[in-house]
């Protein structure tokens, strides 16, 4: 059974770091486009980063450079490092696989994408 455990939220100041990370079971890890998602409240959920199986990385333009997507395939991880965060990235971020990676967001997810639970990232003073 797929299974997506994400970790490493929190509170973190803006102008601060945070690694997340989701560690995947129940699937070819290696085989598969993994990805990040978030969602705001009041907003609608958004694409944030996406990594395919070759480690092609593709971010959101909201993103500017501040993020960085990886993968250990060794030990079925993908993670998000996170710089220079603003109050604007407060939302709950969701790590998924079987997605689409491209260059347009909107076309990341599909029938066959699975969710992590999610975890909780507040940036506030």
């Amino acid at each position: 059974q797929l299974q997506l455990v994400e970790s490493g939220g929190g509170l973190v100041q803006p102008g601060g770091s945070m690694r997340l990370s989701c560690v995947a079971s129940g699937f070819p890890f290696n085989f598969y486009a993994m990805g990040w998602f978030r969602q705001a409240p009041g907003k609608e959920r958004e694409g944030v980063s996406c990594i395919n199986s070759l480690a092609g990385t593709y971010y959101a333009d909201f993103v500017e450079g501040r993020f960085t997507i990886s993968r250990d395939n060794t030990k079925s991880t993908v993670y998000l490092q996170m710089n220079s965060l603003k109050d604007e990235d407060t939302a709950v971020y969701y790590c998924v696989a079987n997605v689409e990676c491209s260059d347009y967001t909107d076309t990341w997810i599909s029938p066959d994408t699975s969710w992590g639970q999610g975890t909780q990232v507040t940036v506030s003073s």
